[in-house]
């Protein structure tokens, strides 16, 4: 059964739980270590722009009682020269997946950016493998567009993704 969850700013408190999401291969799993980074990279985004900027972004997923569990983020993709679209993802702790989150937090991050922004399309992608996060963009409004071969280059090696994505007419927004 899912639990409520809400899309809020990243805070301070938020940037060690973040910090291991992405820099700490257990934490990370399968379908989301691409290899060590600079350290304090995100600390310094942080702290230039709170992780909100005109071409991208990062929410915090929080649970019950604004605990972090997770992030998402979005990025600006141009699919013609006066096409925008938004391409988002997500990452949740280990100990939250399962749980119902990523589902309804991709879609209120897709309900935010219709409502923020002009953008018709939001897209997503994932590991051909990644079986959960299929299902839970399926169960979030997004419809599976087909497969990009060897787009993404994981853990040695080229990998196929699946592609999804939801257009503004398929979102009812409220007032």
């Amino acid at each position: 059964m899912s639990k409520p969850v809400r899309l809020r700013p990243i805070a301070e408190r938020d940037l060690d739980l973040l910090e291991r999401l992405f820099e700490d291969p257990a934490e990370a799993a399968e379908f989301a270590f691409f290899g060590h980074r600079n350290p304090g990279t995100l600390r310094r985004q942080w702290a230039q722009t709170g992780f909100i900027a005109e071409e991208r972004g990062r929410l915090a997923v929080a649970g019950d009682g604004d605990r972090f569990v997770g992030e998402v983020q979005w990025h600006q993709v141009m699919l013609g020269p006066a096409s925008p679209c938004w391409n988002i993802g997500i990452a949740l702790l280990s100990a939250e997946r399962g749980k119902g989150y990523g589902t309804h937090a991709q879609r209120q991050l897709v309900e935010y950016l219709f409502s923020h922004t002009k953008a018709n399309r939001v897209e997503a992608s994932t590991d051909i493998a990644n079986i959960a996060e299929q299902r839970a963009l399926q169960s979030a409004g997004f419809t599976r567009e087909g497969v990009q071969r060897g787009a993404c280059f994981r853990a040695g090696r080229w990998r196929d993704m699946v592609v999804y994505s939801v257009l503004r007419s398929e979102v009812v927004l409220a007032d």
